[in-house]
Protein backbone atom coordinates (compact mmCIF):
# COMPACT_ATOMS: atom_id res chain seq x y z
CA UNK A 1 0.00 0.00 0.00
CA UNK A 2 1.36 3.44 -1.21
CA UNK A 3 2.02 5.85 1.28
CA UNK A 4 0.37 8.35 2.59
CA UNK A 5 0.65 12.02 1.69
CA UNK A 6 1.22 14.11 4.19
CA UNK A 7 1.42 18.19 3.76
CA UNK A 8 2.26 20.73 6.21
CA UNK A 9 0.37 23.65 7.34
CA UNK A 10 -0.60 25.87 10.27
CA UNK A 11 -3.34 27.46 8.78
CA UNK A 12 -5.64 24.60 7.14
CA UNK A 13 -6.37 20.85 7.53
CA UNK A 14 -7.66 18.55 5.24
CA UNK A 15 -9.49 15.06 5.70
CA UNK A 16 -10.28 13.16 2.61
CA UNK A 17 -12.79 11.93 0.92
CA UNK A 18 -12.17 8.18 1.64
CA UNK A 19 -12.74 7.00 -2.18
CA UNK A 20 -11.00 9.81 -3.38
CA UNK A 21 -7.75 11.25 -1.37
CA UNK A 22 -7.54 14.11 -3.81
CA UNK A 23 -10.69 15.49 -2.58
CA UNK A 24 -11.56 17.02 0.71
CA UNK A 25 -13.92 15.47 3.11
CA UNK A 26 -14.25 18.03 5.45
CA UNK A 27 -11.58 21.34 6.11
CA UNK A 28 -10.55 22.97 8.92
CA UNK A 29 -8.99 26.68 9.14
CA UNK A 30 -6.91 27.07 12.50
CA UNK A 31 -9.04 24.16 14.06
CA UNK A 32 -12.81 25.75 13.21
CA UNK A 33 -14.63 23.59 10.75
CA UNK A 34 -15.28 25.60 7.37
CA UNK A 35 -18.20 23.97 6.12
CA UNK A 36 -19.85 23.18 9.41
CA UNK A 37 -18.84 26.55 11.49
CA UNK A 38 -17.58 28.80 10.05
CA UNK A 39 -19.30 29.53 6.37
CA UNK A 40 -22.82 28.61 8.32
CA UNK A 41 -22.29 31.48 10.90
CA UNK A 42 -19.83 33.71 9.54
CA UNK A 43 -19.42 36.46 7.29
CA UNK A 44 -17.38 37.17 4.59
CA UNK A 45 -14.81 39.31 6.55
CA UNK A 46 -14.99 37.56 9.92
CA UNK A 47 -13.52 34.62 7.62
CA UNK A 48 -10.99 36.64 6.09
CA UNK A 49 -9.14 37.64 9.02
CA UNK A 50 -9.81 34.05 11.02
CA UNK A 51 -7.45 32.85 7.38
CA UNK A 52 -5.19 35.88 7.52
CA UNK A 53 -4.77 36.02 11.33
CA UNK A 54 -5.62 32.21 12.75
CA UNK A 55 -7.68 33.19 15.74
CA UNK A 56 -11.48 34.62 15.47
CA UNK A 57 -11.59 38.05 15.09
CA UNK A 58 -13.34 40.46 17.41
CA UNK A 59 -16.74 42.31 15.86
CA UNK A 60 -14.36 46.00 16.12
CA UNK A 61 -11.89 44.08 13.57
CA UNK A 62 -14.72 43.11 11.65
CA UNK A 63 -16.27 46.04 11.03
CA UNK A 64 -13.38 48.12 10.00
CA UNK A 65 -11.88 45.50 7.61
CA UNK A 66 -15.39 45.88 5.84
CA UNK A 67 -15.70 49.45 5.93
CA UNK A 68 -11.57 49.36 4.53
CA UNK A 69 -12.74 47.00 1.84
CA UNK A 70 -15.12 49.46 0.81
CA UNK A 71 -13.15 52.37 0.87
CA UNK A 72 -10.45 50.50 -1.39
CA UNK A 73 -12.77 48.44 -3.75
CA UNK A 74 -12.80 50.97 -6.39
CA UNK A 75 -9.52 53.59 -6.54
CA UNK A 76 -11.47 55.02 -9.98
CA UNK A 77 -10.59 55.37 -13.32
CA UNK A 78 -7.35 57.62 -12.62
CA UNK A 79 -5.10 55.10 -10.32
CA UNK A 80 -3.03 53.85 -12.28
CA UNK A 81 -3.59 50.18 -11.07
CA UNK A 82 -7.13 50.91 -12.81
CA UNK A 83 -6.15 52.26 -15.76
CA UNK A 84 -3.65 49.13 -16.49
CA UNK A 85 -6.62 47.34 -15.79
CA UNK A 86 -9.36 49.40 -18.06
CA UNK A 87 -6.25 49.01 -21.16
CA UNK A 88 -6.12 45.51 -20.89
CA UNK A 89 -10.02 45.70 -21.09
CA UNK A 90 -10.18 48.40 -23.95
CA UNK A 91 -7.70 45.24 -25.86
CA UNK A 92 -10.28 42.92 -25.67
CA UNK A 93 -7.38 40.88 -23.70
CA UNK A 94 -8.32 37.65 -21.51
CA UNK A 95 -9.84 38.71 -17.79
CA UNK A 96 -6.99 36.92 -16.02
CA UNK A 97 -4.71 39.40 -17.80
CA UNK A 98 -6.61 42.60 -16.57
CA UNK A 99 -6.33 41.58 -13.29
CA UNK A 100 -2.42 40.91 -13.44
CA UNK A 101 -2.08 43.89 -15.12
CA UNK A 102 -3.73 45.38 -12.02
CA UNK A 103 -1.95 43.66 -9.42
CA UNK A 104 1.38 44.45 -11.27
CA UNK A 105 0.85 48.15 -11.56
CA UNK A 106 -1.20 48.44 -8.06
CA UNK A 107 2.07 46.80 -6.23
CA UNK A 108 4.66 49.46 -6.85
CA UNK A 109 5.75 52.44 -4.43
CA UNK A 110 3.45 55.06 -6.05
CA UNK A 111 0.30 54.46 -4.22
CA UNK A 112 0.53 50.70 -4.49
CA UNK A 113 1.66 47.62 -1.83
CA UNK A 114 4.92 48.37 -2.06
CA UNK A 115 4.55 51.83 -0.64
CA UNK A 116 2.18 50.11 1.85
CA UNK A 117 4.63 47.78 2.96
CA UNK A 118 6.97 50.61 3.86
CA UNK A 119 4.59 52.25 5.78
CA UNK A 120 3.56 49.62 8.06
CA UNK A 121 7.21 49.31 8.70
CA UNK A 122 7.29 52.61 9.59
CA UNK A 123 4.81 52.24 11.76
CA UNK A 124 6.78 49.42 13.81
CA UNK A 125 9.44 51.33 13.83
CA UNK A 126 8.01 54.91 15.12
CA UNK A 127 4.74 54.10 16.69
CA UNK A 128 3.27 57.23 17.83
CA UNK A 129 6.70 59.04 18.45
CA UNK A 130 5.58 62.29 15.78
CA UNK A 131 9.26 63.42 15.64
CA UNK A 132 10.51 60.14 14.73
CA UNK A 133 8.19 60.07 11.90
CA UNK A 134 8.74 63.50 10.71
CA UNK A 135 12.32 62.64 10.32
CA UNK A 136 11.77 59.05 8.98
CA UNK A 137 9.42 60.13 6.61
CA UNK A 138 11.82 62.13 4.77
CA UNK A 139 14.38 59.77 4.71
CA UNK A 140 12.71 55.98 4.23
CA UNK A 141 14.96 53.28 4.71
CA UNK A 142 14.69 50.45 1.80
CA UNK A 143 15.90 47.26 2.94
CA UNK A 144 14.85 46.23 -0.69
CA UNK A 145 17.46 45.08 -3.30
CA UNK A 146 17.93 47.54 -5.60
CA UNK A 147 17.45 45.61 -8.39
CA UNK A 148 14.22 45.71 -7.25
CA UNK A 149 12.71 48.66 -5.28
CA UNK A 150 15.00 52.15 -5.75
CA UNK A 151 14.78 54.52 -3.28
CA UNK A 152 11.51 56.19 -2.35
CA UNK A 153 11.43 59.24 -3.83
CA UNK A 154 8.37 60.29 -1.76
CA UNK A 155 7.14 60.27 1.93
CA UNK A 156 5.58 57.19 1.74
CA UNK A 157 1.79 57.12 2.08
CA UNK A 158 1.74 60.96 0.74
CA UNK A 159 0.79 62.02 -2.55
CA UNK A 160 3.77 63.85 -4.10
CA UNK A 161 1.65 65.37 -6.62
CA UNK A 162 -1.31 66.46 -4.30
CA UNK A 163 -1.63 69.97 -2.84
CA UNK A 164 -4.68 69.01 -0.81
CA UNK A 165 -5.82 65.69 0.89
CA UNK A 166 -8.72 64.77 -1.52
CA UNK A 167 -12.60 64.95 0.10
CA UNK A 168 -12.83 61.06 0.24
CA UNK A 169 -9.66 60.45 2.40
CA UNK A 170 -10.35 63.31 4.32
CA UNK A 171 -14.03 60.89 4.71
CA UNK A 172 -12.65 57.57 5.02
CA UNK A 173 -10.18 58.38 7.50
CA UNK A 174 -12.77 60.03 10.12
CA UNK A 175 -15.09 56.86 9.30
CA UNK A 176 -12.55 54.21 10.33
CA UNK A 177 -11.05 56.18 12.87
CA UNK A 178 -14.22 56.14 14.63
CA UNK A 179 -14.65 52.42 14.16
CA UNK A 180 -10.82 51.69 15.43
CA UNK A 181 -9.24 51.93 18.74
CA UNK A 182 -8.90 55.25 20.46
CA UNK A 183 -5.10 54.82 21.04
CA UNK A 184 -4.37 53.67 17.79
CA UNK A 185 -2.68 54.05 14.75
CA UNK A 186 -6.05 55.36 12.91
CA UNK A 187 -6.68 57.63 15.75
CA UNK A 188 -3.22 59.26 15.99
CA UNK A 189 -3.16 59.41 12.28
CA UNK A 190 -6.30 61.62 12.81
CA UNK A 191 -4.50 64.11 15.27
CA UNK A 192 -1.41 64.32 13.42
CA UNK A 193 -2.40 64.23 9.88
CA UNK A 194 -2.01 67.77 9.06
CA UNK A 195 1.26 68.09 11.11
CA UNK A 196 2.70 65.34 8.99
CA UNK A 197 1.57 66.78 5.91
CA UNK A 198 2.87 70.26 6.40
CA UNK A 199 6.28 68.41 7.81
CA UNK A 200 6.55 66.45 4.34
CA UNK A 201 4.47 69.42 2.18
CA UNK A 202 2.07 67.15 0.40
CA UNK A 203 -1.08 65.43 1.56
CA UNK A 204 -2.30 61.96 3.03
CA UNK A 205 -2.88 59.50 0.25
CA UNK A 206 -4.65 56.44 0.51
CA UNK A 207 -1.48 54.18 1.27
CA UNK A 208 -1.33 55.65 3.99
CA UNK A 209 -4.90 55.67 5.45
CA UNK A 210 -4.71 52.07 4.16
CA UNK A 211 -1.44 51.52 6.14
CA UNK A 212 -2.50 52.59 9.66
CA UNK A 213 -5.98 50.69 9.55
CA UNK A 214 -4.13 47.50 8.23
CA UNK A 215 -1.96 48.32 11.63
CA UNK A 216 -5.33 48.83 13.65
CA UNK A 217 -6.10 45.38 12.52
CA UNK A 218 -2.65 43.49 13.65
CA UNK A 219 -1.72 43.02 10.12
CA UNK A 220 2.32 43.14 9.62
CA UNK A 221 3.80 44.12 6.11
CA UNK A 222 3.34 41.37 3.85
CA UNK A 223 -0.20 40.27 5.27
CA UNK A 224 -0.98 44.27 4.18
CA UNK A 225 0.09 44.02 0.95
CA UNK A 226 -1.84 41.28 0.38
CA UNK A 227 -4.62 42.37 1.61
CA UNK A 228 -4.03 45.80 -0.14
CA UNK A 229 -3.77 44.13 -3.31
CA UNK A 230 -6.81 41.98 -3.46
CA UNK A 231 -9.07 44.43 -1.92
CA UNK A 232 -8.43 47.22 -4.74
CA UNK A 233 -9.35 44.36 -7.45
CA UNK A 234 -12.90 44.81 -8.36
CA UNK A 235 -12.98 48.64 -9.56
CA UNK A 236 -10.02 46.99 -11.96
CA UNK A 237 -12.64 44.17 -12.59
CA UNK A 238 -15.76 46.10 -13.45
CA UNK A 239 -13.84 48.85 -15.27
CA UNK A 240 -11.57 46.49 -17.56
CA UNK A 241 -15.10 44.68 -18.37
CA UNK A 242 -16.98 48.70 -19.29
CA UNK A 243 -13.70 49.44 -21.60
CA UNK A 244 -14.54 46.15 -22.67
CA UNK A 245 -17.68 47.06 -23.65
CA UNK A 246 -17.40 50.60 -24.57
CA UNK A 247 -14.45 50.28 -27.26
CA UNK A 248 -11.23 52.71 -27.44
CA UNK A 249 -12.75 55.07 -29.22
CA UNK A 250 -14.11 56.04 -25.49
CA UNK A 251 -11.37 55.45 -23.79
CA UNK A 252 -11.37 57.84 -21.33
CA UNK A 253 -9.13 60.91 -21.08
CA UNK A 254 -7.02 60.29 -24.12
CA UNK A 255 -9.87 61.64 -26.69
CA UNK A 256 -8.77 65.44 -26.95
CA UNK A 257 -5.10 64.12 -27.36
CA UNK A 258 -5.87 62.33 -30.02
CA UNK A 259 -7.79 64.99 -32.00
CA UNK A 260 -5.13 67.13 -30.92
CA UNK A 261 -2.65 64.75 -32.75
CA UNK A 262 -4.58 63.89 -35.66
CA UNK A 263 -4.76 67.81 -36.57
CA UNK A 264 -1.29 68.49 -35.75
CA UNK A 265 -0.73 66.83 -39.35
CA UNK A 266 -1.53 67.73 -42.91
CA UNK A 267 -3.95 65.43 -44.68
CA UNK A 268 -2.20 62.87 -46.86
CA UNK A 269 -2.16 62.92 -50.76
CA UNK A 270 -2.85 60.20 -53.55
CA UNK A 271 -0.96 59.62 -55.99
CA UNK A 272 -3.20 62.59 -58.41
CA UNK A 273 -2.09 65.23 -55.65
CA UNK A 274 -5.59 64.97 -54.28
CA UNK A 275 -6.70 64.85 -50.37
CA UNK A 276 -7.83 61.65 -49.40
Amino acid sequence: MAKEYQYHSNIWLEEPEPSNPFAAKACFCSGYDVHNDVIPNAGWFEYLLLLFKGEQPKKQDTALLEKLAMVLANPGPREASVRAAMNAGVAQTNHSSALMAALAVGAGQYGGAQELSICITLWQECQFDITRWQERLLNPSNDERADIWLPMEHAPGFDPNGEQTPTPILQSLELLAGLAPANGALAWLKANRQALELHVGYPLAMSGLAAAALVDLGMDEDQGSMLYLMLRLPGAAVHALEQKQVGWKNFPFYGPAIELEKDAFPESKDRKGEHK
